[in-house]
């Protein structure tokens, strides 16, 4: 029986300081080893490849957690997008299959949660480029699941994997505007809620219990306090 740790990868020391003050009780392989991958796709690439080379089978499932940009109109800060595929700048789709379990899981605890393909960008996206990513089918961008997923189906495929981001700025309420701050602190009190639903996911879906996992890449097409690592 597998009861490794799950490992939660954020981009930023909020999001790490938002998730370790979560209920993790209950978590199987106990606390979680969250880790502060930088920002981008390169520092994320180089944290997961390090940690999953590091301890081979020394996780029982990877998370991509933290804030994020809506890029469908009609989002309010504190909904979670959860990821059921990340495309990436090069126009790459990895599939995610945690995507309706885990959404179903946060709607159970009270929270608002969507389910959709998130875009992972190489810079702050804005203005007509997030209508752009919207009319392509995004619901949400980042910079950094596609560099992580990338990494999993590399160098461990069969691990589950889950991808959520919990909006800060929308596209009527873009960040830096007037309203950032109040959206924040509730971005960062929704981001610490998530955490049972991610215990509940994790125990369903470790290794030898039959869960999703992240998928195969799909090529371009035209359109308890928990573990830290740092």
């Amino acid at each position: 029986m597998n009861r490794a740790p799950l490992l939660v990868l954020c981009a930023l020391g909020p999001e790490v300081w938002s998730l370790r003050g979560g209920d993790w009780r209950g978590a199987a392989g106990g606390p979680p080893v969250l880790v502060r991958t930088g920002v981008g796709r390169r520092r994320a690439a180089h944290a997961v490849r390090r940690l999953l080379t590091s301890a081979p089978g020394g996780y029982g499932a990877v998370v991509v957690a933290g804030f994020g940009a809506a890029v469908a109109p009609g989002m309010t800060p504190g909904d979670v997008i959860v990821a059921n595929g990340v495309r990436d700048a090069e126009g790459n789709l990895f599939p995610v299959g945690s995507g309706p379990e885990l959404t179903r899981a946060l709607r159970l605890r009270g929270l608002t949660a969507h389910a959709g393909v998130h875009h992972t960008a190489d810079h702050v996206v804005r203005g007509l480029e997030r209508r752009a990513l919207h009319l392509q089918g995004a619901l949400a961008v980042d910079m950094e699941a596609a560099a992580v997923l990338a990494a999993l189906q590399e160098l461990r495929p069969a691990l589950p994997a889950a991808v959520l981001r919990v909006v800060v700025d929308t596209p009527e309420h873009e960040l830096l505007r007037p309203g950032t701050l109040p959206a924040g602190v509730r971005a960062w009190r929704t981001l610490r809620a998530t955490v049972p639903a991610l215990v509940d996911w994790h125990e369903r879906n470790r290794p030898g219990r039959g869960g999703p996992v992240a998928g195969t890449r799909h090529h371009p097409t035209s359109s308890t306090l928990p573990q830290e690592a740092s």
